[in-house]
Order: structure tokens, then C-alpha cells, then sequence
């Protein structure tokens, strides 16, 4: 029964503040003052969310004598905050205390297979309620129940509350939705490849970001995408397939090993670069799995300097000593001097889901310094509100997120150009990487998208 005892772990960590009112509200810890505070919430919490105390003994019949003043008080507490769900209490009481279990749920649409307007249309069919595009991150803090917004900074990214859950719905099953956290959307979004564009993708397991380039490409181009796991390059084949990505090749190498030099890739003008890291900035808590990065080829998880390319394993991972940081900042460094050595690069997304310094404002540094004058830091998207540390000058043209400041995975993005001849020119960045990087066709910075022919196929 651990798999059970996790989750009643969990949710009642999920309800905690709604637990704290009630048991406050109750009075239960001063009737039972020998009742541990942690064991009343796991007990009130399976009472009165759970399946009714499957335990036995005296802390059963202890809650149970207090069961019609704990339904009194919950009821009591519905009324107060006008909702009629238990969920519904959890938005309010969240927001004081940010954290994984607040982050949204966050819906990507895949563009090659449908747009905005028909995906908003489908979910409103499906009893799903919608407020427009949100004006600020508070707005998507307080979604609950069935409402849903149109993210404010990236024009195709739809936000629900937390534990909606989409695994079931046609839209998902059939590739016209991606899920995927809004942070993790950022590295595409700026990295912004013109239609056409030659792009490799150089950790790409487990695909979304390979499919969210596509979806900026248009399908027109070429996406280069490296793993060097056989089952994880099919899994990531059904997955673009599903999505309708035709322009990309799949190779079954570790990207360290790719010769820049091969006419192959020639034509390479943008690289995303997402490598293993320590995997700090997931999200703990949250029902939905995140996923940490992992380099292993031989080498058991522990080890201080895993080889190999990108695994991506949902685990729980302890804070990475200061020797594993090292190892893997090292690691970072070399894998982004190997992606600038591309000849024909013009611009390069650095990307992690690390909150360390060491892993990412300490690597970007470092590379530049490497590379003299070769390469710029860009001021990506000016109006995103957390920057990167002040460990350097111009560290803050890098961007950060974190669940209690964006409402999102913590992670970091830097988008290197080139500079001087074969350079991009400046107005080659677009607004897309400046401001709101879907692919510009005139739009105001963080405007949503405008109606579009409907030529797609739709979903009834």
C-alpha cells in the first residue's frame, strides 16, 4: 500500500492551509491536545476529502467523534469563500504560499495541426469557461474550477487551473495539444528560427521543444534532433508523429560527437541547447510529474561526472553537492563551446532547468569569455520579469522563472548571437525573442493572436 500512502501523503500537503482553517476552526488540537498536529491533517484530510479512514484503532474513532463540527466548519468555510467544490478552496489558500502544487496547467497549441481560436472553441463545447488573455500573473493565480486564459506572454499557451487534467482528452490524444510548462516553452519561443531555417536540437528527448520549433518553422526547414537511447528516440518519433512534425531527423548520437564541420549540417543557423543539469528548479509536490535531466551511459546516477547524452527519469533528486555541481557546470561548458563551433550558427539558446548560478549565468560567462568577441548575450523579451543574477555585467539580458515569481517550473534561458560579419542583423531577432516572439506578422508585444483563416483541421 505505499503507492496509496504516498498519495494521502501528498494531498494532504496538497490541502494543508485548507486543513490549518479547519482544524483552527474545529478547535480539534485543543479537545485532543495529545493528537500530533501533522497526524490531525492526514486524518481530517481523509475524512473529509479522502475515502472516509481506512485506518482503525483510537485515531479513527477520534476523528469521528469530531466528524459533525469538522463538516460544520468545512461547510462553514465553502460559504465564506463562495465556492461549492473542495478544490475550489485551494486556489485562494494557495496563493499565500507559492509552490509547486500552484503552478497552472499549461496547454500549448499545436499550430500544425490547429490554432488558438478552434482549441478555445473546443474547450468552451466542452463546458470549459474562458476570460480572454490574462493581464497579469495574479490573474492566472486565481484560476479555479473549469475557467481557463490565454497566457500574457506567450500568444499559444492556453493556462487552467492546476490539476486540470487533459491525458484522457481528444485534443491531447490526438496531438493538437501539448502539455507542456510554460517555462519550458521559452527556449523555442526566443530561439524563434525563421521558416526555412536549418535548426538543430542538441538534447532533445523528450521532444516537446523538438515539436514547438517545428510548429515555429512551420514545417518548412530542417530540424536535426540527437539521443543516444534507441527506446527513447522511438518514444520521441511517436510523439512528432502524433504532433504531424515531418521536418525533422532523428539520430541516434551523443551531440558532442557531431562534426561541425560536416557539410550536413552546413546549413545550421540556430541551435537550442537544453543539456543535463541538476535538475533544481522542478517542481516538488506536484501530481503531475516533472522530469529531471540525467547523463548517464554507464554510469550509475550518483556518479560526480555522468557521460553521455540526455536521459530525462522522473525521481526526486537531493540537492547536488558542490563536487556534482562542478562536474556538471564543466559539462555544460564543453557542450556549449562544442554548439557555437557550428559555422554557420547564427543564434544559440542556452537552457536549463537548474536554479544554480553554477549551472547557468557561471557557464554563459565563462563560454564568452572563450570566445572573445565571436558572440553577444541578447536582451531577449525585456518585459519578462525575473532576470538573471547580477554575476556578471549584461547577466540580466538572461531570463529566470520560478513558481513563486512566474507561476512556472524554475528555469533559465540565454540566447547568444553572433556578431560581426555573417552575423544576424539586429532586426533579425524579432519582436518574438524581443517582446512576443509569434512570429510577428505586426502584432503589439504580448498581444494575442489574431483570427486566422481556419484551414487546419478542426476537432469536433
Amino acid at each position: 500500500h505505499v503507492r496509496q500512502l504516498y498519495a494521502l501523503v501528498s494531498e494532504t500537503l496538497r490541502y494543508s492551509p485548507v486543513l490549518e482553517k479547519l482544524l483552527a476552526g474545529a478547535a480539534l488540537l485543543q479537545a485532543e491536545k495529545k493528537l500530533p498536529p501533522q497526524l490531525a491533517k492526514v486524518l481530517v484530510y481523509d475524512l473529509l476529502f479522502g475515502k472516509g479512514l481506512k485506518c482503525g484503532g483510537r485515531w479513527k474513532a477520534l476523528a469521528r467523534r469530531h466528524r459533525a463540527r469538522l463538516e460544520a466548519e468545512l461547510a462553514r468555510l465553502k460559504v465564506q469563500q463562495k465556492v461549492s467544490r473542495n478544490e475550489d478552496l485551494l486556489a485562494p489558500a494557495q496563493a499565500a504560499s507559492p509552490g509547486a502544487s500552484q503552478v497552472p496547467r499549461y496547454v500549448r497549441v499545436n499550430t500544425l495541426k490547429t490554432c488558438v481560436d478552434d482549441v478555445i472553441d473546443f474547450f468552451k463545447r466542452q463546458g470549459f469557461s474562458y476570460l480572454g488573455k490574462a493581464a497579469s500573473v495574479e490573474e492566472l493565480r486565481a484560476l479555479s474550477g473549469k475557467k481557463f486564459l490565454l497566457d500574457l506572454h506567450l500568444p499559444e499557451l492556453l493556462v487552467f487551473p492546476p490539476q486540470t487534467d487533459f491525458h484522457d482528452n481528444l485534443l491531447y490524444t490526438s496531438g493538437h495539444i501539448i502539455l507542456q510548462d510554460k517555462a519550458s516553452c521559452l527556449p523555442a519561443f526566443l530561439l524563434s528560427p525563421a521558416a526555412g531555417s536549418h535548426v538543430i536540437d542538441a538534447c532533445a528527448a523528450p521532444g516537446n521543444k523538438t515539436s514547438h520549433l517545428a510548429a515555429i518553422l512551420k514545417n518548412k526547414g530542417q530540424i536535426f534532433a540527437f539521443d543516444v537511447d534507441t527506446k527513447r528516440l522511438a518514444t520521441m518519433n511517436t510523439m512528432l508523429m502524433r504532433a504531424g512534425v515531418t521536418s525533422f531527423q532523428l539520430a541516434q548520437q551523443d551531440f558532442l560527437t557531431v562534426d561541425p564541420g560536416d557539410p550536413k549540417y552546413s546549413k545550421v543557423t540556430y541551435i537550442l541547447l537544453d543539456p543535463s543539469c541538476s535538475g533544481s528548479g522542478n517542481t516538488r509536490g506536484s501530481r503531475h510529474p516533472t522530469w529531471s535531466h540525467l547523463w548517464v551511459r554507464g554510469a550509475p546516477a550518483t556518479a560526480a561526472l555522468p557521460t553521455g547524452m540526455v536521459n530525462r527519469v522522473p525521481r526526486e533528486e537531493a540537492a547536488p553537492s558542490a563536487e556534482r555541481l562542478q562536474a556538471l557546470a564543466g559539462f555544460q561548458r564543453k557542450v556549449l563551446s562544442h554548439a557555437l563551433s557550428f559555422p554557420a550558427l547564427r543564434r544559440l539558446v542556452y537552457s536549463t532547468c537548474s536554479l544554480h548560478q553554477e549551472e547557468n549565468e557561471d557557464v554563459v560567462h565563462a563560454v564568452l569569455q572563450e570566445q572573445g568577441l565571436a558572440f553577444r548575450l541578447v536582451n531577449a523579451f525585456p518585459s519578462w520579469p525575473c532576470r538573471g543574477l547580477a554575476a556578471f555585467p549584461g547577466a540580466e539580458c538572461c531570463l529566470r522563472a520560478s513558481p513563486a515569481d512566474t507561476l512556472t517550473h524554475g528555469f533559465f534561458v540565454a540566447v547568444l548571437e553572433r556578431c560581426g560579419e555573417g552575423a544576424a542583423a539586429p532586426s533579425s531577432l524579432p519582436a518574438a525573442a524581443k517582446e512576443d516572439p509569434q512570429h510577428g506578422e505586426g502584432t503589439e508585444p504580448g498581444a494575442a493572436p489574431k483570427k486566422r483563416k481556419r484551414k487546419k483541421q478542426r476537432v469536433k
